[in-house]
């Protein structure tokens, strides 16, 4: 039991981490940081990181209440939760929209657009709503939730240099190989949804 909690908690942690996209989001963030000294950017990556953190610990708790009060079912969950990886992935992988950027007159961004949407966004939270209603609930979401968020920090604060040593080309394909993976997750969890519909007729 204690091994597939585990594993549910490295499955949720590993899906969290690919949305949150700290490769491809690195740029962006990087970019709206400029005019800040290295040491005040450290500073205010780490502060969105954790408004990104206490909002997605937010939507953890309120998406159970609300899947349930919709009645929505696991087959449901588990596909649309398959739609949404794969809409994700894809855009991932074939980038055709530009992250969002600041205003001219905003000199410190706080919250939005790096805590979200770019961090902490729809898709990810919507995510976390879909796997809050499943078995064990905010005890496994959560956790999972922190791994992912603890290997986010992990490379984001660090930017400049991790910046620097990649290139831009090296993080484009590095979050594009990330699209891969989470691609290939999306299409399992669309056919664990597909099998549990079929069961359930």
């Amino acid at each position: 039991m204690a091994d597939a909690t585990g594993a549910n908690i490295l499955e949720m942690a590993v899906t969290f981490f690919l949305i949150m996209d700290p490769m491809g989001n690195l740029p962006p963030c990087l970019a709206l940081l400029k005019d800040f000294p290295p040491a005040r950017q450290r500073r205010i990556l780490l502060r969105e990181l954790f408004i990104a953190l206490a909002l997605i610990a937010l939507f953890t708790f309120l998406g159970e209440e609300l899947l349930a009060f919709l009645g929505i079912h696991q087959s449901t969950l588990r596909l649309s939760g398959g739609v949404i990886l794969f809409i994700i992935s894809l855009r991932m992988i074939f980038p055709g929209i530009e992250p969002p950027q600041a205003d001219a007159g905003i000199l410190d961004p706080l919250i939005a657009p790096i805590a979200t949407p770019l961090i902490a966004g729809p898709s990810l939270l919507s995510v976390v709503m879909l796997y809050a209603h499943r078995e064990g609930g905010a005890t496994q979401v959560l956790p999972a939730a922190l791994l992912a968020w603890a290997a986010t920090a992990a490379i984001m604060l660090p930017g400049p240099a991790i910046s620097g040593i990649l290139g831009a080309r090296g993080l484009r394909a590095a979050e594009r190989l990330m699209g891969l993976i989470l691609i290939l997750m999306a299409v399992q969890m669309l056919e664990d949804g597909a099998a549990l519909f079929v069961a359930t007729l």
